[in-house]
């Protein structure tokens, strides 16, 4: 197959998978969402004490995996790092809790809108802003610079954090009384079969590994590259979720009465604005950075590290929303989020020797 079919293929396995995942156990109108996924690995690991959101998703510990597998496969493996670590970290945390401001990341924006979850409309015009102002910065000289080929330990460093999480998720499994946290309900609670979330997840990593498949990318490359190729697996994408939304009976058109969606249009359009400018600031959305950590990428790595510590300060200090609305101290932290991405978007340039 063509290279530039290969997003097409990898939003087609995306749409079905997810509403496969849900069928199977996982939280409504969240097959898969690289944020909330990774919110719950934070409360698994006990970063937050939000009782309702703590499990260490197989998803995600698949999709690096799988990333890694597929860069081998392909000779693609490429240990790099170097690059601005300290404004990747704080991008990270402000994209996360953006992201739980509006309750999903940019997959799980598209999966609520072809269930027909159409408070997601706003959360599709916010992460549209974000991204045309993080391509405004791009095209005005903005640069965290350039990462440098790095030592084989920098590239596998992230892969055996993740390695070590899928050891502490075994075993917590296995000993009810391991420090492994998990939801006794709640959306923590409601997951896949660990064998089927797992093998979801590492084929889903293999394929967007080689696809690059990303949903910035696929904005960013249409504005300053005119390609659409990877537009078009997003495309794919939302047609192939509602298809199997339809057919599996998910499909539920409305604002409201949503699977864990909130309905205030201004914060679901503001915190999808926040995380459209951190991660097209940092190169990509949560799930590309995750398939990048796996290929060796340790600029990627310390990206997911700030996701992750974003997950535990938006549960800690009431950033995050519910169905109910918005966290109490959300505001704040969408606004600080924002003037911190414009000041890093103006002032960041590469400096040539």
């Amino acid at each position: 197959m063509r290279l530039a079919k290969l997003p097409i293929l990898a939003g087609i396995a995306l749409g079905i998978l997810a509403p496969i995942l849900v069928y199977f156990g996982n939280p409504g109108n969240m097959g898969v969402c690289a944020a909330c996924f990774t919110r719950d690995i934070a409360g698994g690991l006990g970063l937050h004490q939000a009782a309702i959101v703590q499990y260490i998703r197989p998803e995600i510990i698949g999709l690096v995996f799988g990333a890694l597998i597929a860069s081998f496969a392909f000779g693609e493996f490429r240990p790099r790092a170097g690059s601005a670590p300290i404004i990747r970290f704080m991008l990270g945390v402000f994209a996360m809790i953006g992201a739980l401001v509006f309750l999903g990341c940019p997959w799980r924006m598209w999966l609520r809108f072809s269930a027909g979850d159409f408070s997601a409309i706003a959360g599709i015009f916010g992460l549209i802003v974000g991204i045309s102002i993080g391509i405004f910065f791009l095209k005005r000289g903005f640069s965290l610079g350039r990462n440098r080929p790095a030592s084989k330990i920098v590239g596998f460093t992230f892969p055996i954090f993740v390695l070590l999480i899928f050891v502490l998720l075994i075993w917590g499994l296995l000993d009810s009384n391991s420090p492994i946290k998990f939801s006794a309900k709640g959306p923590g609670s409601m997951h896949a079969p660990f064998l089927i979330s797992l093998g979801v997840g590492l084929f889903l990593g293999f394929l967007f590994q080689k696809s690059r498949f990303c949903m910035i990318a696929a904005v960013r490359d249409v504005v300053i590259l005119k390609d659409s190729h990877i537009l078009q697996g997003v495309i794919a994408l939302v047609i192939s979720a509602f298809i199997m939304n339809v057919v599996l009976g998910y499909f539920n058109p409305g604002f409201t009465n949503q699977p864990i969606a909130h309905n205030d249009t201004i914060w679901n359009f503001l915190g999808m604005l926040l995380s459209g400018i951190a991660f097209t600031l940092a190169g990509g959305c949560p799930g590309r950075h995750l398939v990048l950590s796996g290929e060796g990428d340790g600029d990627a790595g310390v990206f997911v590290f700030g996701l992750l510590v974003g997950a535990a300060f938006a549960h800690n200090f009431a950033l995050a929303s519910s169905p109910n609305g918005i966290g109490a101290n959300a505001p704040w932290a969408v606004f600080i989020g924002i003037g911190f991405c414009i000041l890093v978007g103006i002032f960041a340039k590469e400096r040539r020797i």
